[in-house]
């Protein structure tokens, strides 16, 4: 998975889960969409979603940076921003239950990709992977990513590997037209003799995987 540069130098995304109180789910989802388009201004925000299967009452955001300098001048800009600490922080804070966040860079053979058209879904897989790094399981994993794109079904969007956070993880973003365009090409996928063989391949070095279906919002860029 990195056997050589890291992509884009010193480039990385911050990776933000949120656990939202269930009573404020709805209230959490309309401020931000108000306000996170604002936010670009000190960050690029690369997309914020909310949950639909797979957990619940969870929004997740990425968060692209140059390097570490670049975040630190981002995160105290933002703490001196009167307007979205007074008007989104303080407001949304008593509706957060948790915080997650996790630093990861893409793969060095994975561009960020666009979906072809708004209105679909995404797909948030998590790898967790054997000890070892991808000096044991990053080819075969590699192959079985390039497998299920090779059946055209659905549109990888990005590959990251964690820096900081559960180290041995691997998040995948998928983009599908429609939940059950996605079951559609699952169940073609797992009757191709070439996915077959390269899942096989990759599974030796897994500990655990999690799948998430998730919708964009209105302020993300990605929908």
């Amino acid at each position: 998975l990195a056997t050589g540069p890291r992509q884009n130098n010193g480039i990385f995304y911050e990776i933000r889960t949120y656990d939202i109180k269930p009573a404020k789910m709805k209230e959490f989802v309309e401020l931000a969409n108000k306000h996170f388009p604002f936010c670009p201004a000190h960050s690029e925000l690369v997309g914020f979603w909310y949950t639909e299967l797979g957990a619940l009452n969870k929004v997740f955001h990425i968060w692209k940076y140059d390097n570490f300098a670049h975040r630190t001048a981002v995160r105290h800009a933002l703490a001196n921003d009167k307007d979205w600490q007074g008007k989104f922080i303080s407001v949304v804070r008593p509706m957060i239950e948790k915080q997650h966040n996790e630093v990861a860079y893409l793969v060095p053979w994975c561009q960020l990709g666009k979906p072809p058209k708004e209105g679909g879904v995404y797909e948030w897989v998590t790898f967790q992977m054997k000890p070892g790094g991808p000096a044991l399981w990053g080819e075969a994993f590699r192959a079985a990513i390039n497998a299920h794109i090779n059946t055209g079904y659905t549109r990888l969007i990005g590959v990251f590997h964690t820096e900081y956070g559960l180290l041995n993880t691997v998040h995948v973003l998928w983009w599908n037209e429609s939940p059950d365009h996605r079951a559609a090409g699952r169940h073609s996928a797992h009757e191709d003799a070439r996915v077959v063989a390269a899942v096989r391949d990759s599974v030796r070095f897994l500990e655990s995987q999690q799948n998430v279906l998730l919708i964009p919002m209105q302020c993300s860029p990605l929908k």
